[in-house]
């Protein structure tokens, strides 16, 4: 009897898949093929998330938005999940880190999702647009500052710009003081790049913070949040906040790199503003790609498919966002009606904000470097291997180099490592406050010398 084959060994999305991979260089090199094969099954397909973890995967834009907006069959506590219940998810799996339960507003589900969305949403509220767009530029100024003066005019724009520049925004908005506002960028960083020890760094750092504000509170996210009639605890605040940093920074990295990389292509329609770089990217490249996890309340039928009470349903806005069905009306729809921000009552609650933050930071990269260019075709870049997020792994640019500023706000020489990816950075912001760290061009790291402190040193002129 002839044995069955591995299932990277069968065509993407046939039924003889079984449960098809979502994960590794294969599905990381071309995720839309994925895609077109899993809707052979339906509106819904069975997905592989990760090794020995299962999943059914939602790629219908119809069938995405009746999950997401339907919360009496389909709730979001994880702890309801069959398989983790029963001992049949590795302990080690890089599913748990991105599905296990959390106690914010995420996870939660009836009242209790709703007090925790409220703090959450009354705070975002309060921030000032103009101030926003402010912090934004600032930080972007700093971060072109620290690689603009390259003698041969290239750089690696997610390393330098797109992925620190929403950390320090974050940091900012929070109102870190310099050692906390580094150990807060390090933690995150180190989360996403799996850094043994990030979860406590990060976890310390905000404890810290929220202590502060107990003592000294001030005007920002983290005080509004303590300060909110919802009464959270400091436990709450803390895991809104961890939220707020997950759900923000890394897609709002991939965003800006994707949307960089799109209006300086090859295909890119001169004379087309930077929204739409954005919004394009949005619709056909959705930072957050697979995600959203719901647990059905009772067994429910997805087209032809039965999928089990309490089965993890997990949302391809990727998918949806492209679905065959919808493309061919969707110069009638809004440019908001992609589902890149979710939709239903765990839509992202800073979905404008972002979009702001995304098209700033991209104005800015352009009228800093006036004939900034790729350095390789759009569709020569390589993206991500992570079925969790489209993200470029690396977009490297060129331009006319500036000259190396002199006296205030130059922080060290160029090639200076402030500007560096979060994944680099991790390791001398986690080591900061211990003694000094690494050299980069000859300029050694020092106490409390991270990413966010060297930032605060530049706007003061240091």
């Amino acid at each position: 009897m002839q044995q069955p084959r591995e299932p990277q060994e069968i065509p993407p999305g046939c039924p003889a898949h079984g449960n098809v991979r979502m994960y590794g260089p294969s599905f990381g090199a071309d995720p839309d093929s994925h895609y077109a094969g899993l809707r052979s099954f339906g509106p819904s397909a069975p997905v592989e998330i990760a090794p020995d973890v299962q999943a059914e995967l939602v790629t219908s834009y119809d069938a995405a938005l009746y999950v997401l907006q339907n919360p009496s069959s389909f709730v979001r506590d994880s702890r309801r999940w069959n398989a983790l219940n029963e001992g049949r998810v590795p302990a080690d799996s890089p599913a748990l880190p991105m599905l296990g339960y959390r106690p914010n507003a995420l996870f939660s589900d009836g009242a209790a999702h709703a007090r925790l969305r409220r703090a959450v949403t009354d705070s975002l509220a309060t921030v000032n647009e103009h101030q926003l767009i402010r912090q934004t530029q600032q930080s972007a100024n700093y971060l072109i500052s620290q690689f603009s003066t390259d003698v041969l005019g290239q750089a690696e724009l997610m390393a330098e710009y797109a992925q620190p520049l929403p950390l320090l925004v974050f940091s900012d908005l929070f109102g870190c003081p310099p050692e906390i506002g580094d150990r807060v960028i390090a933690g995150i960083s180190g989360i996403f790049q799996g850094t043994p020890g990030a979860d406590e760094v990060l976890g310390g750092a905000l404890t810290e913070l929220i202590a502060l504000k107990r003592r000294r509170p001030t005007d920002d996210l983290t005080t509004r949040l303590m300060e909110h009639s919802a009464q959270l605890s400091d436990e709450e605040v803390l895991h809104q906040l961890v939220t707020l940093l997950s759900g923000g920074t890394a897609p709002l990295a991939a965003t800006i790199g994707t949307s960089s990389a799109l209006y300086l292509g090859e295909d890119w329609q001169v004379g087309l503003p930077v929204e739409d770089a954005v919004s394009q990217t949005l619709w056909n490249y959705a930072p957050i790609a697979n995600y959203a996890a719901h647990y059905p309340t009772h067994d429910v039928e997805l087209g032809d498919r039965l999928v089990r009470a309490n089965d993890p349903v997990l949302i391809s806005f990727a998918a949806a966002n492209t679905d065959p069905k919808l493309t061919e009306h969707r110069e009638q729809l809004s440019a908001k009606a992609h589902l890149a921000f979710g939709a239903g009552p765990h839509a992202c609650p800073a979905k404008d904000p972002a979009f702001m933050i995304a098209v700033t930071a991209v104005e800015t990269l352009l009228n800093q470097l006036l004939d900034v260019e790729l350095r390789v075709p759009f569709k020569a870049l390589t993206w991500a291997p992570s079925p969790w997020s489209r993200t470029l792994v690396t977009l490297p640019i060129r331009f006319t180099p500036r000259a190396a500023p002199q006296g205030a706000g130059s922080t060290g020489p160029a090639g200076s490592n402030a500007g560096q990816a979060p994944q680099q950075q991790t390791a001398a912001s986690a080591t900061s406050h211990a003694g000094p760290s690494r050299t980069n061009a000859g300029f050694a790291l020092q106490p409390k010398g991270g990413l966010f402190s060297r930032f605060l040193a530049w706007t003061r002129g240091e």
